[in-house]
């Protein structure tokens, strides 16, 4: 059976618009991070956008395997990917692009804290009520819980929902019509027409 849950999508032009916002919070708290770590992998675009705003060259990642296509969800956050480098004495910005449950950061912090950095601080784009970790810095927080779909994640996660269904919709306005139903979503029929290309052509 579907899950049905509600979902909301996000533009180019809001995701560079809530990294501004993002930006100009941590100028105005007098944050000077040496540093940014991205949460592989939604954080690499907020957190290259953050490096160029604040210009700051340093820029990493560390990889941290939670949330699968579609919304499926492993049943703990692991490290998968760890760091490499090193950051005593070292103020860091760590950037995901929201926080959710909150479970991935936690992991992300405590990996990074064992390299003693004279300081971390948490930034995301969005941030759900729900989650169970407050970061230092949002540009929005969402109250009523939705599934956020990011455009680089676009094809990954309504691709997860087109495989999840019994069969795959015979066109793609009726994955549309679905789509909207099950989720509350409109698709730009450009999109899922290039979600169901790659569907067919990798099974």
């Amino acid at each position: 059976m579907v899950k049905q849950f509600q979902c909301e999508l996000v533009s180019w032009s809001e995701v560079y618009r809530l990294s501004a916002l993002l930006a100009q919070q941590v100028k105005d708290a007098g944050y000077k991070p040496d540093l940014v770590i991205a949460i592989a992998r939604g954080g690499y675009i907020p957190a290259r956008l953050l490096c160029d705003i604040l210009d700051i060259y340093d820029l990493t990642s560390v990889r941290i395997s939670h949330y699968t296509a579609g919304s499926n969800k492993e049943e703990t956050a692991r490290l998968s990917s760890p760091l490499c480098m090193e950051l005593t004495g070292l103020k860091v910005l760590l950037v995901d692009d929201l926080t959710d449950t909150g479970d991935t950061i936690k992991v992300a912090l405590q990996h990074i804290r064992e390299f003693n950095p004279a300081e971390i601080r948490v930034a995301v784009l969005q941030h759900k009520k729900q989650s169970m970790l407050l970061p230092d810095f949002y540009a929005k927080k969402l109250v009523k819980w939705r599934w956020i779909i990011y455009p680089w994640a676009m094809v990954e996660d309504i691709g997860g929902f087109l495989r999840s269904m019994p069969e795959l919709p015979a066109t793609v306005e009726a994955a549309r019509t679905i789509l909207q139903a099950d989720h509350g979503v409109k698709v730009p029929h450009r999109t899922l027409s290039r979600v169901f290309r790659i569907i067919e052509r990798n099974g």
